[in-house]
């Protein structure tokens, strides 16, 4: 069962991540933009489930793992880096990296804060 709600909430945030990425594609900017918007944004879903505290397994199974860590994505954060450095772009990929850290840990705790 658990398997199964890992898997609806996948077939819900996989999209989600391709479908902000292409927009962020298609009106010529970066798709990093694309990726650090969904990494942030999964922070602050993930940051307000764990603050609740005491939700139920199968929410964590479904919204935490299926839908969080499919609309999260630390593999295309990788290969944005990656390709940014390649484009000689570095201050543009440090700042990516710092922006996606400080953004994304300060969703995480504002979610958290917020549901408590």
């Amino acid at each position: 069962m658990t398997a199964l709600l890992v898997a609806v909430g996948a077939m819900a945030g996989a999209p989600l991540r391709l479908l902000v990425t292409r927009l962020a594609a298609r009106s010529h900017h970066d798709p990093a933009l694309g990726t650090l918007a969904v990494n942030v944004a999964g922070s602050a879903v993930l940051g307000v489930l764990l603050g609740l505290g005491s939700a139920p397994s199968w929410v964590l199974a479904l919204v935490g793992t299926g839908f969080c860590g499919t609309l999260t994505t630390f593999s295309a954060f990788g290969a944005d880096v990656v390709r940014l450095v390649e484009e000689r772009a570095v201050g543009r990929a440090l700042a990516y990296v710092t922006a996606s850290l400080v953004l994304g840990l300060a969703a995480a705790a504002a979610g958290c804060a917020l549901a408590r």
